[in-house]
């Protein structure tokens, strides 16, 4: 049985969930069908589902990309709508968490859907057993569950979980198709209660709340202590109850204790008192303004609620000696074994923490999960930790953790202890084979390492570096062999800052080109592309007046930009996340992009008193030839919201791919490049761009005046504004000409030279470098 192609999907339920995955498969090219209830009273039948459309566009982060993904959704109601279906390949069910209501929707639907359409469910808590027993065989071979997490757009995993009777071929195609075309990070769960991430998430954030309250921590405290210092988004712990909803939180966790009776463990989901509390007084956090945080006064100051007297008062910075000192590691693994070695209050609590979720992990094997793999990519792709239960283990130590366990008087779980006989020293191991790389993880149901399975169209540059070590490298770049002749220039600075190590290896690479390899791909897996050229070190030079360094500096930044632009073999900039400054100007030199569908691109040198002066400029005008356009981008350091919206701010060619799953960009760049090779000529710098001379420059600062007049931009921004008109229309010209590129390159190089030297740009510098926040000076 083949699965039928998805060209129109029905979301059903036009809540927080509904409303965010239909604006997801929007955002896919997906016409969606969004239907909900008639409310009762409104004018517009269609007001719920409306609504839900309308928060998920606006809301923020917001669930869709660009304005085109809002208009393939089409709202609806049940009552008038619900024969839709009928013309749908997926209908995906996500209304409120009642077993009655399901059921009853399901029923309709099951009388009016495709033979052969996919029918999948939301539910988080709900038995799939449960939702489906007496529909049909034909109906209950196409359901499954497909648990997605909040918000869609940007949480990575959907959970994916067979009803009694799903077809295996309805399992396969729904999961590459998540894989593909969603982005998704698919881990196959079993119908246990709350599957995985939900499962261990909720014992964590349990266990959490029940040390903070026996060692009498406040909420700003766990909130330091849970946060980016080990590795969890900033949202830590109290924080993140607040954006989920404290009634949720007692939900799920209530709703749990209830469904594992055999949980010896289930005692910690039972709502704390002070959560009770909290829903008496309908302090359910940021739905209603406010939580165990809420923000006070015009400035919004943030005030943090007291545990034990429930009075708000400004959050407080907490300081402990064995983090500031922990955060000086910047090896999070290293940091993770200086915490939990620390002998304070701090390193007790996490050390408390880690232990009782690593044991909690390992005891729910088999039972929600076959393999730690999956339990492990639960937590990094649903809850976005940097390790999953066993990789934190790992990064703590195997052995050495699990005999502090038993010192601490906790039983090991059978399977570790017999992993410890076996002489197995960790839950992972390298097992790379002739260059390739691999990796097996211990099975803890055969007792024995196994291989982790291959996941086809996704390179890891860190396993490739593993196994074949580097072509060429230096303290902040890389030459990779990533296969199929394509040499790949991997990033490594801090925030992936460009400077001298990475100009360098640019050239390199092609030097390498003539040794064997046919294409390059510009890429790397951090947190972000680049965050620009090297701010504290422009600044330096800047306050030694070091001119001709910093003009060389910056003329060789130029020519190897335009190297990447007119390379001798086919290029690919595989971008994703933050592009700005001279990330972005990478971005724009790309004889092709391959650009993950989450780019937050963005020419942002005003910021810090600059322009552009890598190209970007030059660039710009070359793909518009409007330098109003261009003045408006780049003078108000605007930022792409996505890649769809890169290409619509001209940041992005038209021709640009885009991956929708930033673990396949890797190599959906090097397939780029490969299609290029039989075909590919490098082509020569252009000398006949069009530029508007004076009276272009005269009006672009006539604009610029008018902000200012307003209130929109300072002083300085003035200044700059008319350095920066100067360049987009060829400098002093006395009417509209051609210039080269090298030409509008040495006006950008004579710009950012003269606003180096100003002490309002070198002012700007210093305060982004302090405080990571622009100056208006």
């Amino acid at each position: 049985m083949e699965m039928r192609s998805i060209q129109r999907v029905a979301v059903l339920g036009a809540g927080t969930m509904g409303s965010r995955i239909a604006a997801h498969f929007a955002n896919a090219g997906i016409p969606v069908d969004l239907l909900d209830i008639v409310v009762p009273g409104a004018p517009d039948r269609n007001a719920a589902a409306k609504k839900g459309l309308e928060a998920a566009w606006k809301g923020r982060p917001g669930g869709f990309f660009t304005t085109d993904g809002v208009a393939r959704v089409t709202p609806g109601n049940f009552e008038d709508d619900l024969g839709r279906v009928a013309a749908c390949d997926w209908i995906l069910e996500a209304i409120t968490e009642n077993l009655e209501l399901k059921r009853a929707l399901w029923t309709r639907v099951e009388q009016l859907r495709a033979p052969d359409s996919i029918v999948s469910t939301n539910t988080s808590g709900i038995p799939l057993s449960r939702i489906s027993e007496g529909f049909s065989d034909g109906f209950r071979r196409h359901f499954l569950g497909t648990h997605f997490f909040n918000p869609p757009r940007y949480l990575q995993l959907c959970e994916v979980i067979p009803g009694v009777a799903t077809a295996p071929e309805i399992l396969a195609g729904v999961g590459e198709f998540l894989e593909r075309r969603l982005g998704k990070g698919v881990v196959p769960c079993k119908d246990t209660p709350n599957f995985i991430a939900n499962r261990i998430g909720a014992f964590w954030g349990s266990t959490s709340f029940q040390y903070t309250m026996e060692d009498a921590f406040t909420i700003e405290e766990v909130d330091a202590l849970t946060g980016s210092l080990i590795g969890l988004p900033n949202s830590a712990s109290f924080r993140l109850i607040d954006i989920v909803g404290a009634d949720i939180w007692v939900h799920v966790g209530n709703n749990l204790h209830g469904m594992v009776p055999d949980d010896p463990w289930r005692h910690r989901f039972l709502a704390h008192p002070v959560f009770e509390e909290m829903l008496k007084r309908n302090w359910l956090g940021d739905k209603t303004g406010q939580g165990f945080y809420k923000r006070v006064g015009p400035e919004k100051a943030i005030h943090a609620m007291n545990l034990q007297t429930f009075e708000y008062a400004p959050a407080a910075k907490p300081k402990f000696a064995s983090v500031e000192q922990a955060r000086l590691l910047e090896d999070l693994p290293a940091r993770l074994r200086a915490m939990v070695a620390a002998s304070d209050k701090a390193g007790s609590f996490l050390w408390k923490l880690f232990r009782d979720v690593m044991v909690y992990s390992a005891e729910r094997i088999p039972e929600i999960s076959d393999t730690i793999v999956e339990v492990d990519r639960a937590m990094r792709w649903g809850y976005a930790h940097t390790f999953g239960p066993f990789e934190l283990w790992d990064a703590l130590g195997f052995v050495e953790t699990a005999r502090r366990i038993e010192k601490d008087g906790l039983a090991l779980p059978d399977s570790v202890t017999t992993m410890l006989e076996r002489g197995a020293k960790s839950f992972y191991r390298s097992a790379d084979e002739s260059g390739t790389p691999r990796t097996d993880y211990f099975d803890l149901n055969r007792s024995l390492y196994a291989r982790v399975p291959e996941r086809p169209g996704v390179i890891v540059l860190s396993d490739v570096k593993r196994a074949r070590g580097t072509v060429k490298t230096n303290a902040g770049a890389s030459l990779i062999d990533i296969g199929e002749g394509v040499l790949c220039l991997e990033f490594h600075s801090k925030m992936n800052s460009l400077g001298d190590d990475q100009m360098s290896l640019i050239h390199a690479a092609f030097d390498e080109t003539n040794k064997g390899f046919q294409a390059l791909v510009i890429g790397n897996q951090g947190e972000l592309f680049s965050a620009g050229a090297n701010l504290m070190m422009v600044l330096l030079v800047a306050r030694e007046q070091e001119w001709d360094d910093l003009n060389l500096a910056i003329h060789r930044f130029q020519q190897s930009i335009m190297a990447v632009k007119y390379a001798p073999v086919p290029t690919v900039v595989a971008a994703h996340g933050r592009a700005l400054g001279g990330g972005c100007e990478i971005v724009l030199s790309g004889q092709r992009v391959q650009a993950s569908a989450e780019l937050y691109a963005g020419l942002v040198e005003v910021g810090v008193g600059l322009i552009p002066g890598g190209g970007g400029c030059k660039e710009m005008i070359l793909r518009h030839g409007d330098p109003k356009k261009v003045f408006e981008t780049v003078g108000y350091a605007k930022v792409s919201s996505s890649a769809d919206n890169a290409k619509e701010l001209g940041l992005l060619d038209a021709s640009a791919g885009i991956s929708m799953n930033p673990a396949r960009l890797i190599a959906d760049a090097r397939a780029a490049a490969v299609a290029m090779v039989p075909s590919y000529r490098p082509a020569a710098p252009r000398t006949n761009i069009k530029v508007a001379g004076e009276p272009g420059i005269a009006l672009l600062k006539m604009g610029a005046w008018i902000g200012h007049q307003g209130g929109y931009i300072t002083d300085y921004d003035l200044v700059i504004a008319g350095k920066l008109a100067h360049i987009l229309c060829g400098g002093r010209l006395s009417a509209e000409s051609e210039v080269s590129e090298q030409y509008l390159l040495d006006l950008e190089r004579e710009a950012f030279l003269s606003l180096c030297g100003d002490p309002r740009t070198q002012a700007r510098m210093e305060h982004m470098l302090k405080t990571g926040k622009p100056l208006r000076n």
